[in-house]
């Protein structure tokens, strides 16, 4: 086999390196999907490329297979050495293994916080927890989680903020985005930046919807910041909503530290642009890894067919 079957996993590399700068400089919407198409399609591309790295083991196969090899005949050549496809044998697993612990770590936090109430008028449950906290539980049908301990924290036009930007998760379905690249990453570690690009870029759609609900972007980065600097103080052992870290819910208040400030900072200024050439560039490393799985899967075919019977 050629080098095309390493390809997938190279550029995986190169979409985490472009990652951040095109979730810096990107419109919140375009770019969240963008990226998480990426990682899905980086996902299963890399993770094809370490099946066919496993199957070049059929040369290893016991007769009838080795009589294509038998004396007098010329002798085939080894598509790559036995310890790389042993290799992505172990790396294949260990992906199995963290896209399933993933899925599962994701329904029971969503088990958990649908166990807290069921929602009243508006699609809102209160519950009465000291730790500040607010969450989009989704579901059919979804709704808003909000606890005792941030409403207090909250005035009236902040706690409004707060429910429009909860209710953007739920009416987009940012979980299903913020889903799609968590389980690319546990896929793939390679891709953990973008997982972790692709729930900023949710949080920063949410901001702006509810910049726009509420008609003031500089009340939503004060409730943004008062959100985020609750979370400090949040007892161990609470619920972290955040799509980075894998619950598999989207929430104002879990979302991440490190993106915080970013996101007061955007509110600050006026509403981003459309990166094209960011999107274009996404689109391209998408293609290239198309291709090259294509031309891997040729590849193995080939060598399939000289070696079978």
């Amino acid at each position: 086999m050629t080098v095309w079957v390493y390809v997938p996993i190279v550029l995986s590399a190169a979409l985490a390196l472009l990652a951040g700068p095109i979730a810096a400089r990107s419109a919140p919407a375009a770019g969240a999907l963008a990226l998480a198409g990426a990682a899905l399609t980086a996902a299963v591309t890399s993770t094809a490329s370490l099946i066919l790295l496993v199957a070049t083991l059929i040369d290893d196969l016991p007769p009838p297979l080795v009589a294509r090899n038998e004396p007098g005949r010329p002798q085939l050549p080894q598509p790559v050495p036995d310890v790389i496809a042993i290799t992505a044998i172990v790396l294949l697993m260990i992906a199995l293994v963290r896209c399933g612990t993933d899925v599962r770590r994701r329904g029971e936090v969503h088990r958990r916080l649908r166990e807290a109430g069921r929602p009243g008028e508006g699609g809102v449950v209160i519950a009465d927890w000291a730790a500040p906290y607010a969450v989009a539980v989704p579901g059919r049908p979804g709704h808003v989680l909000l606890t005792t301990g941030l409403i207090r924290l909250l005035t009236p036009a902040e706690r409004r903020v707060v429910l429009a930007h909860e209710q953007s998760h739920l009416s987009r379905r940012h979980h299903r985005i913020t889903a799609a690249a968590a389980v690319a990453a546990a896929l793939n570690p390679l891709l953990i930046p973008v997982r972790d690009a692709v729930s900023y870029l949710v949080e920063r759609w949410a901001d702006e919807d509810a910049a726009a609900a509420v008609g003031d972007r500089h009340l939503t980065a004060r409730s943004v910041a008062k959100a985020a600097l609750a979370t400090l103080d949040r007892p161990a052992g609470a619920p972290d909503s955040s799509p980075g870290r894998g619950s598999g819910v989207n929430g104002m208040h879990g979302a991440r530290q490190s993106h915080a400030l970013s996101r007061v900072r955007a509110m600050t200024t006026p509403a981003p642009r459309a990166n094209r050439a960011g999107l274009i560039a996404l689109g391209l490393l998408s293609l290239a890894f198309i291709v090259t799985d294509a031309a891997a899967t040729s590849d193995f075919i080939t060598f399939a067919a000289a070696w079978l019977p």
